[in-house]
């Protein structure tokens, strides 16, 4: 085990090593370092030191994704399924029994390479809670490697602990378990020094004969700890299974009674703070916990009590603690169809959690109807009798109007409500989220707040897309083999090892981000870049797995951003800190970003003289990784500009050497935008990024006839009008007729993209293979168009907005603007098309 080069923060392991470790068959033709676990293909980042753990799970089997990642330049794989070699000629082999418990055996030699406190949090709620409290709590005095978001399971814990490097001072992971035996492997690869238990609760509990069996399993992850702490109610009896860890486990337990360890007593709440003091062998600290609620003050309380126990001074406590943040949950509120609101709570389906999204349904729904959308629940210690009696009670409770149950178990349990439509509940039953989907009528929905919850293996996301769905009209036809055709005509003039970065931001210059996104990830570019996260979430959403790149990267969308493994660009010092800041609380580590620096557009970017700084910031702090480092050009496309975009190239290239020097690794640099790349071959560097000339539209005139137009906007002629001379057509009587006329209505309008600015005979539009000019004003969903020449017109016929035969470079020209524009102007509520020829 060494530090990375490329990454001080980074341990890494040469790939023989690691065989040894979990004592595979190696088949190797290289004996490369690794520093990056990866298990699921959609993450990732650096494929030259990744190690794929080909891991087979219910519902898919790792080894079906190693050609895909083979494709994508991963080397390195842990597989216990034989390959066929000749496939992946480059390709490092480490063939195993069971691919989980090598990852775990890795983690567990991993976690033995060093010698610092480590906190193992479990219980049947509240851990992940806890462990982020303690991180807040303890942040100031420690260099703390966390488990990220919730990463509590077998293979969870396993990445959480492979973060452990040699600046940590302490370590702090949750460990969760669903059934007998599975705590022993997560106890051999945290063996925490200190324990948290948070509690012995309902939660979690199908796998447990009872809460007497399910609390012997959570503390084997305490058998080689020193001291356990947690509250005493839950430690009450079970004196035999503390006394079966030995004398070297320390309880210490919380509580009201005076045998307590720590003897909390609670003061009177206001509706902002509980005051708490809790007494350690004669030592008091008094606390006001900024929450009210009975789980936070539990959690707070536990966490006071460790930080007691490591001998933090009880006024740095109460300082620290006045201070302290509540942990966001996962409830997402989203507009729907039919003018409902979606909450989105597709992620987990308990009695405790379905509790907290129902208040938050009363919270959005206030006055409105309510539904409910729900799954089985996996996990219960109680009868399937006893467990919907407690949900039906729930829904009645917060006067939910309609509940849809999906799922074998809530199916049966509920089935009798159906004869009962005295009890004021409306009630639909599906087996599975697919026959509901196949049900599914939007109609259904209509000025409603619905709640959806359940587990995730119900795939309820699915449910959620149907609700978000938008209504088109019109047409935009997008031409897959013309956009295929358009990247090879780029390929052909790039060095062969440039890398190609294709935009998509703006909904693909209004093509529709995720359908072109999938054609360009199919041909191989290296890079997506989206303006906004929410671009790049919909990306993800549809299956693209391409690294991408967000170039306006907003705070509140940091949590989107790294849930979806997006990449941010990153402008400034004070962007700089806060997603630092950010990263820490999340606990992660060498996280992908893009440097911009300022050479002339003077949009955004760091300054060229600021890089010995930016260098010296982001070397201090664990928490990034440079994937690239560019800055824009600002008239590459005109002649008249060529020695100002030497100059921007000449400033990028020297800023962007100190940095990499600074630094001590290499990393991506590019400069040149389409234009860029055909006019001025030198400034290729690493990678071009191409954007509206992949639709067709060629800013520079480089290539000329040589691209295809992509996207054809077009709608139909909804009425005809025989008008006579002197009548008017359009708001405001703008449109004049000079003699009879055959006035056409067309169903497209300003709402939908087409500009106002192209009314009163500014534009044209095409009618069986002629132009016509468009008559009057320009309404929000329609304009009108002059027939009158264009013999046997009819109702129903194809109107061409732009496309072959009529570019949007000419719309754009008498509408006085560009392309860009237009293209992006197109309302999504347009409908697009997609085809190959």
């Amino acid at each position: 085990m060494k530090a990375s080069n490329n990454n001080p923060f980074q341990l890494s392991y040469p790939i023989s090593h690691i065989a040894r470790i979990i004592h595979a068959e190696e088949i190797t033709v290289a004996d490369t370092l690794i520093e990056h676990l990866l298990l699921d293909s959609r993450k990732v980042y650096s494929t030259s030191s990744s190690l794929f753990f080909a891991i087979k799970g219910t519902r898919r089997d790792g080894h079906q994704f190693i050609p895909e990642l083979y494709k994508r330049g991963i080397r390195n794989f842990v597989v216990a399924t034989p390959v066929t070699l000749e496939e992946f000629p480059e390709a490092n082999f480490l063939i195993v029994t069971d691919t989980l418990m090598a990852l775990q055996k890795l983690a567990a030699h991993h976690r033995d390479q060093f010698d610092i406190p480590v906190i193992g949090i479990t219980g049947s709620n509240g851990k992940t809670v806890v462990k982020e409290w303690l991180y807040q709590l303890l942040q100031e005095d420690h260099n703390i490697i966390r488990s990220p978001k919730s990463y509590n399971s077998q293979i969870g814990v396993p990445l959480s602990v492979w973060g452990m490097n040699e600046k940590n001072t302490l370590a702090i992971f949750e460990a969760g378990i669903s059934e007998q035996g599975e705590m022993l492997q997560l106890e051999k690869i945290i063996r925490p020094t200190l324990g948290v238990l948070t509690n012995i609760g309902e939660a979690h509990s199908e796998g447990f004969i009872d809460g007497e069996h399910k609390f012997r399993e959570k503390m084997v992850l305490f058998r080689n700890a020193k001291k356990v702490i947690g509250r005493a109610i839950d430690f009450e009896g079970r004196g035999d299974v503390t006394d079966m860890q030995g004398e070297k486990l320390e309880v210490l337990t919380w509580g009201k009674g005076a045998s307590c360890d720590f003897v909390v007593e609670q003061g009177e709440r206001t509706d902002y703070h509980s005051p708490v003091t809790i007494t350690r062998k004669e030592q008091k600290c008094r606390i006001r916990i900024p929450f009210t609620d009975e789980a936070s003050v539990e959690n707070a309380v536990t966490c006071t009590c460790v930080l007691l126990e490591m001998e933090i001074d009880p006024a740095i406590i109460a300082e620290r603690m006045s201070k302290l943040h509540s942990v966001s949950m996962r409830l997402e509120l989203k507009k729907g169809i039919n003018n409902c609101s979606i909450i989105n709570d597709s992620y987990s389906a308990d009695l405790s959690s379905l509790e907290i999204a129902l208040n938050f349904l009363d919270q959005q729904g206030a006055g409105g109807k309510k539904t409910t959308i729900l799954s089985d629940f996996l996990q219960s210690s109680i009868t399937n009798e006893m467990l919907y009696g407690q949900v039906l009670e729930s829904l009645a409770k917060h006067k939910v109007d309609r509940l849809i149950g999906i799922g074998e178990k809530i199916s049966a349990n509920l089935l009798y409500l159906l004869t009962k439509p005295e009890l004021g509940l409306s009630i639909e039953l599906y087996p599975s989220t697919d026959d509901f989907i196949h049900h599914f009528r939007s109609s259904s929905f209509k000025e409603e707040t619905i709640l959806v919850k359940g587990a995730r293996v119900f795939a309820f996301e699915k449910i959620v897309q149907l609700l978000e769905q938008k209504a088109h009209q019109t047409v935009l036809e997008i031409n897959l083999n013309a956009l295929t055709h358009n990247l090879k005509e780029y390929q052909k003039r790039l060095k062969p090892s440039t890398k190609i970065m294709a935009m998509v931001k703006a909904f693909a210059y209004g093509s529709g981000g995720a359908e072109i996104a999938g054609i360009l990830q199919y041909h191989k570019v290296d890079y997506l870049g989206v303006a906004y996260a929410d671009e790049g979430v919909d990306l993800r959403k549809a299956g693209i797995t391409l690294p991408i790149m967000v170039m306006n990267p907003e705070e509140n969308a940091f949590e989107s951003i790294t849930e979806n493994n997006l990449e941010p660009e990153i402008y400034s010092f004070e962007m700089l800190q806060a997603f630092d800041t950010f990263l820490q609380k999340e606990g992660l580590q060498q996280y992908p970003i893009h440097i911009e620096i300022e050479t002339g557009m003077n949009r955004l970017g760091f300054a060229a003289i600021d890089m010995q700084k930016l260098a010296g910031v982001l070397q201090a702090s664990p928490s990034f990784k440079i994937q690239t480092v560019f800055s824009h050009l600002a008239a590459s496309e005109e002649i008249a500009q060529d020695e100002f975009t030497l100059q921007q190239f000449h400033q990028f290239e020297k800023a962007a050497t100190i940095l990499e020097e600074k630094m001590g690794y290499g990393f991506i640099k590019h400069i040149c935008n389409s234009a860029a790349a055909i006019r001025h071959p030198g400034l290729q560097m690493d990678m071009v990024r191409l954007g509206i000339s992949l639709y067709g539209i060629d800013s520079s005139g480089s290539l000329g006839s040589k691209l295809q137009a992509v996207t054809t906007l077009k709608s139909t002629i909804a009425q005809l009008k025989h008008l006579k001379k002197g009548e008017s057509v359009s708001y405001n009587r703008k449109g004049h007729i000079e003699k009879d006329s055959v006035i056409a209505t067309i169903r497209i309008g300003y709402a939908d993209g087409y500009p106002r600015r192209l009314g009163n005979g500014v534009g044209k539009v095409g009618v069986k293979g002629q132009l016509v000019p468009v008559i009057g004003t320009v309404c929000m969903d329609m304009f009108m168009i002059d027939v009158t020449e264009i013999p046997g017109v009819q109702e129903g016929d194809e109107v061409i907005i732009f496309g072959p035969g009529l570019p949007v470079q000419q719309v754009a020209t008498w509408a006085q603007t560009i392309p860009y524009e237009i293209m992006t102007g197109v309302s999504q509520r347009v409908k697009r098309v997609y085809f190959e020829e």
